[in-house]
């Protein structure tokens, strides 16, 4: 390989470079150790993966052709192979490898553990689909790298992101013991009830400012790649597998929350039980369904879930017209806790928070009278601003990232 065969590709990453903004950055930049030789990135399709590593390059590299950055899913590796690529990049003298997509490139993993040890000197950063199973890879990565998920903008972040208006995260413990104080400070500065309907709509995806009116038709074309494209990189499936996820997210979205019957489930897609259970766990891991199991349960892949959501309530609203309100509160609240927490459901109560912390959730008017002797019982109530002991607003679970 020469420069003139290059060049296009350094072009592209230049173009990107420049078009790349440093005024916002997602949650997860300041957690990465950066100076780890091997880190992966995994998360949805839309949440901002490529722009976060763009962004470190911009603002860490004084030269910026030190680093490159190159999407696997790019025509011009058709003609030439990932290794050439790496081979004449660390000739030139880069020092780190930016490589977005890997789930597009077969056998990604056997070419990240030989890049690592061939090249000891050479940091690689790659992001993939949320469904990478990386401690299951042959290559046996999990011992070599620094592995983050990425979720999707909260609350807190799309109040910066969209207003300018900056709040620090708040730990879990935090908001269980001073919400009453947070609750007024925020509130005091922003319409946060009107700014929380906002998000619960359109504001899950950093890219719904770039589309505008056409975010929940750009929402279901994601769906479909995650469906048609992510899955099938990542999952040995067969073709007709994929219609029936495609039925299965619409059987569910259409009546959530939902409590599956697996049996009854299998014989409407002419499965067998095993095989639902397969893509109810395909379609929770590609982050389009939130899967939920009783606290009791350690064999997931044995038992189907307890409860169903879509993944977040901006998903809700691309994939059914029947949007039931109770429903996009219990949506949002898992959403935003399963980030750093474990969600799971009670015996008694709508969520068990890290096995000791319960939680009914709904309106205003949603009685404490149900959990009222169990310790550690919470409400997450909507349509209000402040709350009172421990009955807390269900926007400030979205400031816990």
């Amino acid at each position: 390989m020469n420069f003139e065969d290059f060049k296009p590709l350094l072009n592209l990453y230049h173009r990107k470079l420049n078009a790349t903004s440093c005024k916002f950055k997602r949650y997860l930049h300041k957690y990465i150790n950066w100076e780890a030789r091997l880190i992966g990135i995994k998360g949805a399709r839309g949440v901002g993966k490529t722009t976060l590593m763009l962004q470190h390059i911009k603002e860490n590299f004084k030269n910026p052709d030190k680093a490159f950055y190159v999407s696997l899913d790019s025509l011009w590796l058709n003609k030439y192979p990932l290794e050439e690529l790496v081979e004449y990049l660390y000739n030139q003298g880069v020092e780190v490898i930016f490589l977005d997509e890997v789930h597009k490139l077969k056998n990604w993993q056997q070419y990240l553990k030989n890049f690592y040890d061939d090249y000891p000197d050479l940091k690689i950063v790659y992001t993939g689909s949320a469904m990478l199973a990386i401690n299951n890879s042959k290559a046996d990565l999990s011992r070599r790298q620094s592995l983050y998920e990425f979720n999707g903008l909260s609350l807190r972040e799309f109040l910066e992101f969209d207003a300018g208006k900056k709040i620090q995260p708040l730990s879990f413990q935090d908001l269980i013991e001073n919400h009453v104080s947070f609750a007024m400070q925020i509130s005091s500065e922003i319409k946060i009830l009107k700014v929380f309907d906002t998000y619960l709509k359109k504001g899950y995806y950093p890219f719904y400012k770039e589309v505008g009116a056409d975010y929940y038709l750009r929402l279901n074309d994601v769906v479909k790649t995650v469906i048609d494209v992510d899955i099938p990189a990542v999952e040995d499936i067969e073709f007709a597998t994929l219609d029936k996820l495609k039925r299965l997210l619409m059987v569910i979205s259409g009546a959530l929350p939902f409590v599956p019957n697996v049996s009854k489930l299998s014989e409407q897609l002419q499965n067998s039980r095993e095989h639902t259970l397969k893509m109810l766990n395909y379609l929770h891991n590609a982050a389009l369904l939130n899967c939920l199991y009783k606290e009791a349960k350690t064999y997931k892949k044995l038992s189907g879930p307890d409860k169903v959501l879509v993944n977040n309530p901006n998903l809700m609203y691309a994939l059914t017209q029947s949007i039931e309100q109770g429903t996009i509160r219990e949506t949002f609240f898992a959403n935003q806790l399963s980030v750093n927490h474990l969600v799971s459901i009670p015996k008694d109560g709508d969520f068990l928070i890290d096995g000791q912390y319960l939680f009914e959730v709904g309106g205003m008017k949603k009685s404490y009278k149900q959990i009222a002797d169990i310790a550690n019982s919470f409400l997450a109530v909507d349509d209000m601003e402040t709350g009172i002991g421990n009955k807390i607003p269900l926007w400030l679970f979205g400031f816990l990232y």
